[in-house]
């Protein structure tokens, strides 16, 4: 699957279809820090990700008026 990464932005290369926590596991990412997005579909931590899917990885960013 290709992953895309932000902060710092890069694409990695993963095979093998994997759960979304065992993904974030091996990239060494918090679940409650980032989101993961599947061919632009927000998904769950245990959906399973297979080789073809197109993934992308953001940051949670939270912050508010004051």
């Amino acid at each position: 699957m290709n992953v895309l990464l932000r902060n710092p932005r890069r694409t990695v290369e993963i095979s093998g279809p994997r759960t979304v926590s065992a993904l974030l596991d091996e990239l060494g990412l918090s679940r409650e820090a980032h989101l993961v997005i599947r061919n632009g579909t927000l998904v769950p931590g245990d959906d399973r990700l297979d080789d073809g899917d197109t993934v992308e990885i953001r940051p949670v960013i939270s912050g508010g008026m004051q």
